[in-house]
């Protein structure tokens, strides 16, 4: 199974793609995560990144892509499938994504769309907590951690993100949806992308992904 999850922070994608994860194997990769392994790791690609983030800049295509690839393109990958989260977001990264996988002779099976109003996100996110290493995402009231202040799957520290605020989290959504408008059009025109309702408990979103990619 190879599938994009398309949606804003608080929509769900993480959790829908440890679940796809759990029951069918398939690689989730978050260019978040990806992101911070590599400027960890101070591999060229991470310290070129990092460069950008530092001064507050986009990362470009051409090195976003590259990180990417190169995650794409491991064995394990290749066998088991994967689901992406936060890439592709420009029609230039999707085109580049569409080459990779061309030349691996590994096609897209679906595109998701995960799509909740405004109001959900702002309550979702309100007392999100993330792992500083692993990117695991927990919530005060919804999924707290077992030890305060400590991450379940690999016990590094937790934090707050500072961008996780109503004013900043409407402002995040408007630059989603305008950067990513273009990517769903484009995925909507190959026939591959499904909408889906991410008000629903997660497994009913789960049910709905994996009804819509074997139809």
């Amino acid at each position: 199974m190879r599938l994009i999850l398309i949606g804003p922070p608080g929509v769900g994608k993480g959790t829908q793609a440890a679940l796809l994860e759990s029951r069918l194997g398939v690689k989730p990769l978050s260019s978040g995560v990806i992101f911070r392994a590599e400027i960890e790791a101070e591999t060229d690609l991470g310290r070129l990144a990092k460069r950008y983030i530092e001064h507050g800049e986009l990362v470009p295509n051409g090195v976003t892509i590259e990180m990417m690839a190169k995650r794409i393109r491991r064995d394990e990958v290749r066998k088991h499938g994967f689901v992406l989260d936060g890439f592709p977001r420009t029609i230039r990264q999707a085109e580049a994504l569409e080459e990779i996988l061309d030349e691996m002779g590994m096609p897209l099976d679906k595109v998701v769309s995960i799509e909740v109003d405004d109001e959900v996100v702002l309550s979702r996110l309100a007392g999100r907590i993330g792992c500083t290493k692993c990117g695991e995402i927990y919530h005060s009231v919804n999924k707290p951690p077992k030890r305060e202040g400590i991450c379940d799957k690999c016990n590094s520290p937790l934090f707050v993100r500072t961008d996780d605020q109503p004013e900043t989290i409407l402002e995040r959504l408007r630059v989603f949806r305008e950067n990513t408008a273009p990517v769903r059009d484009y995925y909507r025109e190959k026939g591959l992308l499904q909408v889906v309702d991410g008000r629903h408990e997660p497994e009913e979103v789960y049910q709905e992904i994996v009804a819509g990619v074997e139809a």
